[in-house]
């Protein structure tokens, strides 16, 4: 853990760090296959909706040894669709609930009057819920419009607090993180409920947290930029991400261990229902958004802001005074039009130039005779 703080603190100061801006065209790459794939996902397999979203029926058995697959094979030749069967708890008499999509009240009595009877259980042991789809369709428009408002609030807020280019830029990373979400969702094939949605706003809400401390750190280390010579906005960005590089990663990390939890033990051990869809839109959520916070949003906003005309104007002055400094070799202290840098760490106090004022002795006029001064 010493070696972790270290590290941190020299990636704060600026003594070690890793090229996060330069190397941007590889990140964007690598988000831009990844974003690819989820959206062929999305359109070959498609979104399993839960019947929230599309109504049904959701039956609930008492303890049970019948097994998933034999449940599943009854609910379908009682109900004629296709049914999702989920065990919930453990041991060999745990109990099921069995999912049915586009059924009405008249297929509901009948499918859970043929479950109790296959089953060995009595009908009043069924427990049926019938969700209707005017009701699911309300569910996922409201979803929508949900998401639509915090997009738009979260533009809005970025744009005041700090600038339009870095609105945009947490714009683009939560969308990236939106759609590889969802596609990681059609391509597993999970069932997509209300805890799905649940987790995915969530989840937007950390991406946006990591993303606003990367901009904070940026904004604060970028007053009055145009007035020094030493580095130009890519490098002050990247900077900036590897000052917070170490946060980023410790939150990252504690927010997705107990949700692996969730996922991998809640989920998959004891089959606990709807865990797993909330679960696993926060892992996967989770991990984009660290990504996209690091690789995505920083970088991109160095693009934007370097072409700006102040912003390529300094960049010249830079380059310039570097090639000047190397042509006149190494000095012990390199003076600039707006202040004085020496070769020491990027932190440590500006060398100073001219004489100094030495202080009075304390012992001048000591172990002399009392009145003979000289």
């Amino acid at each position: 853990m010493s070696k972790l703080g270290n590290l941190g603190a020299r990636l704060h100061r600026g003594e070690v760090g890793y090229d996060f801006v330069r190397n941007r065209k590889i990140w964007y790459g690598i988000s831009i296959l990844i974003t690819i794939t989820a959206i062929v996902g999305l359109a070959v397999r498609g979104l399993n909706m839960g019947i929230e979203f599309q109504g049904g029926a959701v039956f609930n058995t008492p303890k049970t040894t019948v097994s998933v697959a034999q449940a599943q094979e009854y609910a379908e030749e009682a109900s004629g669709h296709d049914a999702i069967v989920q065990k919930l708890g453990s041991g060999e008499k745990a109990t099921l609930r069995i999912q049915v999509a586009g059924i009405d009240t008249k297929q509901a009595d009948k499918v859970s009057a043929e479950l109790a009877d296959k089953l060995g259980v009595s009908e009043n042991d069924v427990t049926g819920e019938l969700v209707g789809p005017s009701w699911g369709e309300q569910i996922a428009n409201k979803a929508w419009q949900g998401l639509g408002i915090f997009l738009f609030l979260v533009v809005i807020y970025l744009a005041i607090a700090f600038e339009w280019r870095m609105a945009v830029a947490a714009f683009v990373a939560l969308i990236h993180d939106i759609t590889i979400t969802v596609g990681i969702y059609a391509l597993v094939g999970f069932e997509v409920t209300p805890g799905t949605v649940i987790g995915l706003l969530t989840i937007l809400g950390y991406s946006l947290y990591d993303t606003v401390v990367v901009f904070d750190s940026l904004k604060e280390q970028t007053k009055d930029i145009t007035k020094q010579t030493r580095w130009t906005y890519s490098e002050i960005a990247n900077r900036s991400i590897n000052g917070t590089l170490v946060r980023s990663i410790n939150t990252t990390v504690v927010a997705l261990l107990p949700v692996a939890g969730l996922l991998f033990i809640g989920g998959g051990f004891l089959g606990a229902g709807m865990l797993n869809d909330i679960s696993l839109s926060l892992f996967v959520g989770l991990a984009a958004g660290a990504y996209s916070s690091i690789f995505i949003a920083t970088p991109l906003v160095a693009d934007l802001k370097e072409r700006e005309p102040q912003m390529k104007a300094l960049k010249k002055r830079v380059l310039a005074k570097r090639a000047q400094t190397a042509a006149q070799g190494p000095a012990t202290d390199v003076e600039t039009d707006d202040e004085v840098y020496d070769d020491g760490p990027e932190d440590a106090a500006p060398a100073v130039v001219g004489p100094r004022n030495q202080p009075a002795s304390r012992n001048r006029g000591r172990n002399r005779p009392s009145g003979k001064r000289r």
